[in-house]
């Protein structure tokens, strides 16, 4: 009898214990092990990277730097499954480097064009925004001096660079010329602030260099948030975090319709009050007459991460969708899918760890389980993450930190792996 009762208590044992191991397989969090590493074609002291892809290819741009003097801007293709050997743009020991505000090369038809922060006097922050150009079938790269004419020492940054037409490019980037006119300054948030306005402009750079249609498109802005735009079927689109007389800082629109500029308008009215610029700018994609806009607010102290879509190229927006947990960073990503659907990624912080984290968003609300696509460090240091689309795989690229450097990571991820579920 007694070993009859053993036998039934070790078989009631192994069915709990069989019960157990398949809770654990349902609650195992699909976001473990989802990226698929792409070797790196740099090496140590590698940071800010910028993705781009364009009608013909993807390329990944970032900057190097030697013996903490001499910066150097590179880029490689993204061919078949991987990055090939990396070459090199400009480099110079008079550059201005900052975590926020990155170097990027973007191609239209085959022309390259690049561009980099040039210090242009002693002050901390003063710096212009210089292109160099590399046209369909050439090797060399052509200095193009500097995208703004107006040669004051101040900051100029932020850029954000399209392809344009059928061999141009459009630029839009924040410029402080403004702030020369007044002679008090001031320390605020790691950047010099003058008692003029940070503006926000526009121009036309031609496949032989030529910068035409300087074009000024909102005459008072945050003075660092990173800018961002998309070409709809109307034409281009700029969208930024404004700063009004009241020290709201919302995302703006402006539009070129018709040829001309509509007033900068308010995507979603979040009423974020703040003294002084987060460095958390917006991210837009397009496709045909549909926009999908990811931004950061931290109004009334809650910290969130939005998106929203529209359905008319940016002349109206949907109601704004929250992404985020309870301790997002922000700095933000976003690429359309297709005419309904867009993947978003973002910085947060969770249990003491920070990691990069994605989801897919329907139009109509509907969202995918967030995903975590890698785990980095919450400082300066690891800048903005990237994203990109290429066919049916989402290319991620970030700056981790090793040992006493920092080196780029880029990986890829299925998008099918982000299926709605809501």
């Amino acid at each position: 009898m007694r070993k009859r009762l053993l036998l039934l208590l070790s078989f009631l044992l192994l069915i709990f214990l069989s019960c157990k191991n398949e809770e654990r397989k349902e609650v195992k969090k699909p976001t473990d092990d989802i990226l698929t590493e792409i070797p790196f074609p740099g090496g140590k002291n590698t940071a800010l990277p910028h993705l781009f892809t364009g009608k013909e290819r993807t390329l990944l741009s970032w900057v190097e730097t030697i013996n903490d003097s001499t910066s150097k801007l590179k880029f490689s293709f993204f061919d078949n499954g991987q990055w090939s050997q990396p070459s090199e743009v400009v480099s110079g020991s008079n550059w201005f480097v900052n975590w926020a505000d990155y170097p990027m090369v973007t191609e239209n038809n085959g022309n390259l064009l690049a561009h980099y922060l040039k210090k242009s006097a002693p002050a901390t922050f003063a710096y212009d925004i210089d292109l160099r150009l590399r046209q369909r079938d050439g090797q060399k790269w052509l200095v193009q001096n500097e995208l703004h004419t107006d040669g004051t020492p101040t900051e100029h940054g932020f850029v954000t660079a399209l392809p344009y037409q059928t061999d141009s490019f459009f630029l839009t980037w924040l410029d402080g010329r403004e702030t020369a006119k007044k002679g008090h300054e001031k320390e605020q948030e790691g950047h010099q602030h003058h008692e003029g306005n940070m503006t926000l402009r526009s121009a036309i750079v031609s496949a032989n260099g030529e910068v035409s249609e300087p074009t000024l498109l909102d005459s008072k802005a945050c003075s660092c948030c990173q800018t961002t735009a998309a070409m709809t079927e109307n034409g281009p689109v700029v969208l930024y975090r404004d700063r009004s007389d009241e020290e709201i800082r919302d995302i703006v629109i402006t539009r070129r319709v018709n040829g001309k500029w509509t007033e900068p308008k308010p995507i979603f009215d979040d009423h974020w009050k703040i003294h002084g610029c987060p460095v958390n700018g917006p991210k837009v994609s397009a496709l045909n007459n549909l926009l999908v806009v990811a931004w950061y607010t931290a109004a009334n102290d809650k910290p969130e991460v939005k998106v929203s879509f529209s359905q008319n190229n940016g002349k109206d927006f949907d109601m704004p969708i929250i992404v985020s947990g309870p301790q997002p960073l922000g700095r933000v990503d976003v690429v359309l899918l297709n005419e309904e659907n867009a993947v978003v990624s973002w910085m947060e912080t969770s249990n003491n760890n920070t990691y990069i984290k994605a989801t897919r968003v329907h139009q109509d609300g509907k969202k995918s389980a967030a995903m975590t696509i890698a785990a980095l460090d919450a400082s300066r240091k690891t800048g903005f993450p990237q994203m990109t689309l290429v066919e049916d795989q989402l290319v991620f690229a970030w700056t981790s930190l090793y040992e006493d450097s920092t080196i780029i990571k880029t990986g890829k991820v299925a998008v099918a792996i982000f299926d709605i579920l809501d």
